[in-house]
């Protein structure tokens, strides 16, 4: 039988093929394996056949990130995505499940702590490193994900629930936590109650004074996008869980001018916006960043143009997908 369709140049069931390369990757012959997932795959790109394409991708994204082959498991889910661009497949509830589920085998593996003889130390820094090759895989597929439902259907900016779970991964797995980062992928997404516990998470960990400007940039990103309403929710849902842990919000300037901005933004009263950039002008330029967003703010709310040149920090903040 595979002769005869070897001669004729047909392709084999997408499923002969997928039993066939599981029972490889259940060998350990890991390397082998996923030459050959890309190979057939090829193929049934080449003649058009996207969509049993994209279940041997699929599959051996799964079963290589189960096997821990993240490395693996990461290019197929890239060659995944690609291949829905190739395909032209529009961004749909189907297809966004399909790409939660490899996202969902990515490995979540704690860094051990407190370790002290030299072994541990060993052990840490291949943890370390381990850490590192997941969540730049996870990111690699991700933003790759977020990029094909930009262009096939979903809002401009991409999927908010693509930007969620990038947002959650960054924030759970990468060794060093860039918050700006975190934040910049919420802020996009659609579940600001989530982002208000990572904030409250993050707080409880962080140094000293990085708590309130973890709280002025997520309201800041939310405010330069026009969202006033996400800001808001934000806000009273991290009150709200900072309350059941009997906990409060930090007292700074910082938070003051925050309070004093999400109401200002309610009514046209710019001149008391730009009242509020100058007495709080010590604490706004205690983060770069957040002069960039109250011209974005400005911008958005009351038509002020940005002078020239400012688009720097903040369009490269959102150049990092």
């Amino acid at each position: 039988m595979s002769r005869s369709r070897g001669r004729r140049g047909e392709l084999p069931p997408p499923q002969e093929t997928i039993e066939k390369l599981e029972k490889m990757v259940d060998a350990c012959n890991f390397y082998e394996a996923q030459q050959m997932y890309k190979s057939s795959s090829a193929r049934y790109v080449a003649a058009e056949k996207y969509s049993e394409a994209l279940d041997i991708l699929q599959s051996g994204a799964l079963i290589q990130l189960k096997h821990g082959q993240v490395t693996c498991g990461a290019e197929l889910a890239v060659l995944f995505v690609e291949t829905l661009v190739k395909g032209k497949y529009s961004y749909s509830k189907e297809t966004l499940d399909r790409v939660r589920k490899i996202y969902v085998d990515f490995p979540r593996i704690p860094i051990p702590q407190h370790l002290e003889d030299g072994d541990d130390m060993q052990k840490l820094s291949e943890a370390l490193m381990a850490a590192k090759v997941r969540v730049e895989g996870c990111s690699s597929f991700l933003r790759a994900a977020i990029k094909w439902s930009s262009e096939f259907g979903a809002p401009k900016n991409g999927s908010p629930q693509l930007h969620d779970m990038l947002a959650e991964y960054l924030y759970s797995e990468s060794p060093e936590l860039d918050m700006t980062k975190v934040s910049s992928h919420f802020v996009r997404g659609s579940d600001p109650e989530k982002f208000a516990s990572v904030i409250v998470s993050f707080m409880g960990k962080c140094y000293p004074g990085e708590d309130d400007i973890a709280i002025a940039r997520a309201v800041l990103l939310y405010l330069s996008q026009g969202n006033l309403r996400d800001a808001n929710n934000f806000m009273d849902e991290l009150k709200k869980q900072l309350e059941q842990k009997q906990l409060e919000i930090p007292h700074s300037d910082l938070i003051q001018v925050i309070g004093y901005l999400l109401r200002t933004l309610e009514r046209d009263a710019f001149p008391l916006f730009k009242m509020l950039r100058q007495k709080y002008k010590s604490s706004i330029d205690r983060e770069t960043l957040f002069d960039e967003l109250l011209d974005e703010i400005a911008e958005r709310f009351y038509g002020v143009r940005r002078r020239s040149g400012l688009q720097g920090i903040f369009g490269d903040l959102f150049k990092m997908m």
